[in-house]
């Protein structure tokens, strides 16, 4: 449909012929205000609007009263909470709130005009203004405005997040409504909420958004679907937080569809909009991002520690289909001196591909717990995918249906077998039944029972909205749905196997407790791996520590199933994949390294350098888990003051210590940001001081452009081995980044030897 650029139809979805029977309720300034506990509980009137463009009270109508709640959890994260129906600061499946963070209480005085909340130290937390803007009488040609509700939070008591009164061309036409309700059937069904941005103010977060790193000027929509690839606006993964340059976060604790407009409906505000008659935020203030994105964790959850086995290489492709064809390429990749810890079977180990039935093919292999068993004692752990339909031809359907195990369709509503869409299957399983868990977790358990290391659980971005589930709609279920099925799968492979892990898609707020997710389907292209990059950044900034992506992208161009992927692209995002936080090798057609013949003996190089650096990715993992930093890192993380870092989107920090920059335009040069600081060039030893761009920065195909901080010590594994199981963290050793450093492959040792 065409836009009209008018906030009220575009962004809140009013019928632009105001025929929808839907009506506008706006807050004014506060009428009461009062100390529950240690809450403050502020009592806003809301005023109906009459129907139109021009906004104007309709005063026949009684005024409705609603209480905003606000609670303080320790010193930076202020919480909000209000509702037609109260404000009820209810837990749910996203919250795990730290032991850390106290409830502080609050009080509040009032003076000056204004309503000052404040908490135990005498910090002012608050502000609600009853001020009247100065003017002069000179016309009544265009009426005064109406009084509006003036606000500002302070969530670290430092930094004001305001909200957005009077974004108006005059009184009528107003770009953004500081509180506001939706009306329809006379009950709320929706609300509003803006916060005012200030002009070059940066947006970021949001999940991972396949998107430039400044997230301003953009409206998203928090709705999980399947991506389809990684350069569109749809995604897997949505995250309602956002960070903003001016260092405060914001957390809509909600899973029903919402979107952020971030300075885009209105370069004044930033729009808030979720269909549901609450409001429920949390704000977050700190003097970095970590600290941000900590006191985020704090209040959603941290990440688990992944097993050190998930840090070695991954080999897949879409898909092996035999115990031999399986066993013989673990035998190659041996015999070669590639190293591998993980052999994933994706969608070819059942009776029927693509057919889930959470059982091995009895023809194709025929004895899976010997099958497992010997891949272990070669060193390998077995991943196997799934996902959380039942297709029409499974054997578990009927069980399924009978049990109400997956959500309730009805008859005439029934659709067939799945050709890659989610809703083309039978059945969604219906995690919010506790019975329904306990039977998805016993089919995982016994293929966990016989050895299975980990659990791919693809999918999970939709569900059957047409179907009834045990204790939720599925308009709130959908987005949440993924947080619900990870919990399930990873909280069954840590009691089987004592190692929390899984391979997940989707993801909703909170996930991040379950590592871990890869960026989804990405094309076999350089803007496929500049479009997983950025997904990957932005989700670090959305509170997700581990991220992976498939090496070297998962399907062909044009050609889905058979292009011929390029030598240069398969080192390339090999090199990229040294450098994330995992690396799995996955894709429509054969990824083994001798499949590419020209480049294998230097992709077999890269692999052991990732071995290499397995000490280092644990020492960071570890401070990954504890703080606010993801694994791959957005520059803005370490240099929140050079604005330069807030819009770069294509180079990253791997942990603390290491600046990368994957070329990808396979023309083996690229412009390079090195921020401040000395950086010395792991390649060739030689040493750089930032700020400073390096233009048209060459690369040969053997290289990477990669700096490591001047000065640190990376610990390393200096002996070539074949899987993590032969690591002897006695024989660690470290690399000091001084003058005598002169490149990591002019190092000899044996492992890279």
């Amino acid at each position: 449909m065409k836009q009209t650029n008018h906030t009220l139809f575009d962004f809140l979805d009013f019928d632009p012929g105001n025929s929808g029977g839907r009506s506008l309720w706006i807050a004014g300034p506060p009428a009461g205000i009062d100390r529950e506990g240690g809450d403050i509980v502020v009592t806003l009137p809301l005023q109906k609007q009459k129907s139109g463009v021009e906004i104007a009270p309709d005063r026949s109508v009684e005024r409705k009263k609603i209480t905003l709640r606000i609670r303080s959890y320790g010193f930076r994260v202020l919480r909000m909470c209000t509702g037609e129906h109260g404000a009820p600061m209810s837990g749910s499946e996203m919250l795990d709130i730290s032991p850390e963070l106290e409830v502080i209480p609050l009080d509040f005085r009032k003076e000056n005009r204004q309503w000052i909340i404040f908490d135990s130290r005498g910090v002012r937390r608050a502000v609600f203004d009853f001020s009247k803007p100065q003017t002069r009488y000179w016309s009544d040609l265009i009426p005064p405005p109406e009084e509006q509700l003036v606000a500002s939070f302070y969530p670290d008591g430092i930094r004001e997040v305001g909200i957005s009164s009077y974004d108006q061309f005059f009184p009528a036409r107003q770009d953004a409504f500081p509180l506001a309700f939706l009306e329809e059937g006379q009950r709320f069904q929706q609300a509003t909420l803006s916060f005012h941005s200030e002009a070059g103010e940066v947006f970021c977060g949001t999940g991972e958004r396949f998107a430039k790193m400044d997230l301003a000027g953009r409206t998203v929509q928090l709705k999980n679907q399947d991506g389809q690839g990684v350069n569109s606006r749809r995604t897997y993964k949505n995250i309602p937080f956002y960070l903003s340059s001016r260092m405060y976060g914001c957390f809509l604790h909600t899973s029903a569809f919402s979107k952020f407009s971030l300075a885009d409906h209105s370069s004044r505000s930033v729009q808030i909009y979720t269909e549901e008659p609450l409001l429920d935020l949390f704000l977050f203030g700190g003097d970095s991002p970590e600290q941000i994105l900590r006191g985020y964790r704090m209040i959603t959850g941290f990440p688990a520690m992944p097993p050190l086995w998930s840090f070695g290489i991954w080999m897949s492709r879409m898909s092996y289909f035999s115990a031999e064809e399986v066993e013989g390429i673990c035998l190659r990749l041996r015999d070669e001196g590639f190293p591998c810890d993980v052999i994933h079977l994706d969608t070819g180990w059942f009776r029927t591909d693509w057919l889930c039935e959470w059982k091995f093919n009895p023809e194709r292999f025929p004895d899976p717990e010997g099958f497992v068993k010997r891949l272990r004692e070669r060193g390998y752990r077995v991943s196997l995918w799934q996902l959380p339909y039942i297709s029409a031809g499974a054997e578990q359907l009927e069980e399924a249906v009978a049990n109400r195990y997956t959500g309730q369709v009805r008859e005439s509503e029934k659709r067939g077998g799945s050709d890659f869409s989610a809703l083309d299957y039978a059945g969604t399983i219906d995690f919010t039944n506790p019975q329904a868990v306990v039977w998805y977790q016993g089919l995982l358990k016994r293929l966990l029972e016989m050895g299975v290391a980990c659990i791919k659980t693809d999918f999970g971005e939709e569900i059957h909205m047409n179907a009834r589930y045990h204790s939720m709609a599925p308009e709130v279920l959908s987005n949440l749905y993924p947080l619900l099925y990870q919990k399930a799968a990873f909280e069954v492979t840590r009691e089987v196997t004592g190692e929390g892990i899984i391979w997940a898609r989707a993801a909703w707020a909170a996930c991040q407790r379950f590592p871990l997710h890869w960026g989804g389907d990405a094309a076999s292209s350089h803007d496929g791996m500049a479009g997983s990059l950025k997904g990957g950044l932005h989700l670090g900034l959305s509170g997700f520590a581990f991220w992976s992506h498939d090496v070297p992208g998962f399907h062909g161009l044009p050609d889905f199933m058979n292009q011929v992927i390029p030598d240069e692209l398969y080192v390339r995002w090999t090199q990229f994949g040294v450098f994330s936080s995992h690396i799995r090798y996955h894709g429509t057609s054969a990824r083994e390294p001798w499949e590419f013949p020209a480049v294998a003996e230097l992709v077999r190089k890269w692999w052991r350098l990732r071995y290499t650096l397995i000490p280092y990715i644990l020492e960071q993992s570890h401070i990954a888990i504890t703080t606010g930093f993801p694994f791959l890192r957005a520059l803005v993380f370490h240099h929140p003051g050079d604005k330069m870092c807030w819009h770069i989107d294509d180079q990253y920090y791997f942990g603390s210590d290491f600046l990368v920059a994957p070329v990808m335009k396979g023309e083996n040069r690229r412009d390079i940001y090195l921020p401040e600081g000395s950086w010395v060039n792991f390649f060739d030893g030689t040493t750089s001081k930032g700020p400073q761009w390096l233009k048209d920065f060459e690369s040969p195909l053997e290289e990477m452009p990669v700096w490591v901080r001047q000065g640190t010590s990376i610990p390393v594994y200096p002996f070539e081995i074949s899987c993590t199981d032969e690591m002897d963290f006695a024989n660690v050793t470290t690399l000091k980044m001084d003058d005598s450093f002169k490149g990591i492959f002019k190092t000899r040792w044996e492992g890279l030897s």
